[in-house]
């Protein structure tokens, strides 16, 4: 099997296909201490795309509550199981020239050698059955307690750095991977990724429903519909992305999900690639500093290989382990510098869904010091700078300031809507 680099596991890995990458990456960032689980990027998904005969089930778009909550059920903890069994003990991150370390087990795409029948299977995965695919909302805020505590939540704990008694949300659509499993896995190549901008596709005219990609793609966003024999997935609203929807005028914005955001959770972004498939400095990319530079955003479950290109700041308030198993090893090192951001990271992190354009560039005008105070045994000091966003086309979409404005309601609106 060929070997590809995978920066994310700070080394080479297996993989069926050859090394080939796009000119650029369509990636994002979601930040999960905002979200609020409105469900708002779902329907917005849902009323764009799967609203026909046969999609009743299909969420390309999903948020679930963890840590019992999925779309299917479970299926991140199956996979997980599956890679265990194939690996006993040896699902370990050591230390190495990744940006997380280097990872030492075996992905989805090594594990295949022990444990898959028949010989021609590529990926290891496997395929939920339909009673798992029926309840994209179960378990949705139902909290955790301590370990070895089921059914007792804990009246006290709630103070960082981590609660006793929790849960979050995770929002979740398809990864457009660098290395996709669904990919890795038809037999048709019916899936691929665009050469212009990553973004993984189902040839729906070569497809034959065989559903190899939805037993395969461990993050379970290939989908099957019975009536059509087909399988599909997200599509990042590629129009949108192309700069074809009337409201765009002819620049890069972003999808359905993004836009609809009410918790300013998203914020969604085309990477320049190198020639081996690592990030090419762009140090003033929103995505390539929060990513590479400040390290706040990590990719979901990257031991399982496919260098999925969502990223999310984990959750603040979570046990370290569970995020650890979720997010990697870069977990400590984000959560310490989210929760005592710079001025530079606290600035960036104004650009969330101010404007339904992709950004390409920011630039930062110092402001002055607003606030000073002391927090957990830190000194806080709040600067009113100003972030400027730039476009494709290099002019600017909007700036913003650190500080947000105060509006104050008149007397004579008081209780009024």
């Amino acid at each position: 099997m060929p070997k590809v680099l995978n920066w994310q596991l700070g080394r080479t890995m297996e993989y069926p296909y050859e090394a080939a990458y796009p000119k650029q990456q369509f990636a994002f960032v979601f930040n999960i201490n905002r979200c609020i689980a409105c469900q708002s990027c779902t329907m917005a998904c849902k009323s764009t795309w799967t609203f026909s005969k046969g999609q009743e089930h299909m969420w390309w778009a999903n948020v679930e509550t963890k840590p019992y909550g999925g779309y299917p059920q479970s299926w991140d903890m199956k996979i997980l199981d599956l890679l265990e069994k194939a690996n006993p003990d040896g699902q370990r991150w050591a230390s190495g020239s990744g940006p997380y370390g280097e990872f030492k087990g075996q992905t989805i795409f090594e594990a295949t050698r022990k444990t898959l029948t028949p010989d021609s299977a590529r990926v290891l995965g496997y395929l939920p059955d339909d009673d798992e695919w029926n309840s994209p909302n179960i378990y949705e805020d139902n909290p955790v307690g301590e370990r070895g505590k089921p059914m007792q939540w804990d009246k006290t704990g709630v103070e960082l750095p981590e609660h006793k008694t929790w849960f979050f949300y995770l929002a979740r659509i398809c990864n457009h991977c660098s290395y996709p499993a669904c990919l890795a896995a038809c037999p048709r190549k019916a899936i691929y990724k665009r050469p212009e901008d990553g973004i993984v596709l189902i040839d729906q005219s070569e497809c034959r429903g065989y559903r190899k990609c939805v037993e395969a793609c461990p993050y379970k966003k290939s989908i099957y519909r019975g009536n059509t024999r087909t399988s599909e997935k997200c599509i990042a609203c590629y129009p949108r992305v192309e700069g074809k929807d009337p409201e765009s005028e002819g620049q890069p914005m972003e999808t359905r999900c993004m836009a609809a955001c009410i918790g300013q959770i998203r914020m969604q972004g085309l990477v320049k690639l190198s020639q081996d498939g690592t990030w090419a400095e762009d140090r003033q990319n929103p995505l390539y500093y929060m990513i590479h530079v400040a390290k706040v955003a990590l990719p979901l479950y990257p031991q399982l290989g496919t260098s999925p290109n969502g990223y999310y700041i984990p959750p603040r308030w979570v046990p370290r382990p569970y995020l650890r198993q979720m997010f990697g090893p870069g977990v400590d090192a984000a959560l310490e510098r989210y929760s005592n951001p710079d001025r530079e990271l606290l600035a960036v992190l104004q650009l969330f869904r101010r404007s339904n354009r992709i950004i390409f560039r920011y630039e930062i005008e110092e402001g002055p010091q607003v606030y000073e105070a002391s927090l957990r045994g830190k000194t806080v000091k709040l600067y009113n700078d100003t972030v400027i966003a730039f476009g494709q086309d290099g002019k600017e979409l909007f700036r913003t300031t650190v500080e947000e404005p105060l509006h104050v309601r008149g007397a004579q609106h008081a209780n009024s809507i």
